[in-house]
């Protein structure tokens, strides 16, 4: 059974399917099942650039970085996308990037308990809360 807003990738073709109605079946590409991604949220080389990272600005706005040293995008590597979650899972914001753009998510304000998820190139699914 899937749940509303898990991620799926094939392991074959590379699609990614996030779950917006939850159902019985089971998620199938490229004749296979899907693996299910779970967010990781430490990186192993010390500076933190994966992990996403949430700063309240003087304006109220919210900004979600990714890393607290900035992740580059560059054409090998990048961020793919950028997507905030509500603790009730009722507001989402999703923001897709490419190389060259920085790797960032500004929301006109925090509502509560924030779930942040990145989706690097190279090293995959990454999540943080914020506090």
């Amino acid at each position: 059974m899937t749940k509303r807003l898990e991620m799926y990738r094939c392991e074959i073709c590379g699609n990614l399917v996030e779950v917006i109605l939850e159902g019985e079946g089971e998620l199938v590409c490229c004749g296979q099942a899907m693996t299910i991604l779970h967010g990781k949220n430490k990186d192993n080389e010390g500076l933190e650039k994966h992990v996403p990272v949430f700063d309240i600005k003087e304006n109220g706005k919210c900004e979600v970085r990714v890393g607290s040293v900035l992740h580059p995008m560059n054409d090998d590597h990048y961020i793919m996308f950028i997507e905030t979650i509500s603790d009730d899972k009722n507001d989402i914001h999703l923001k897709y990037l490419h190389p060259g753009m920085e790797a960032k998510l500004e929301l006109e304000e925090k509502l509560g308990k924030l779930t942040a998820r990145e989706f690097c190139n190279l090293h995959g699914l990454w999540e943080g809360e914020s506090d």
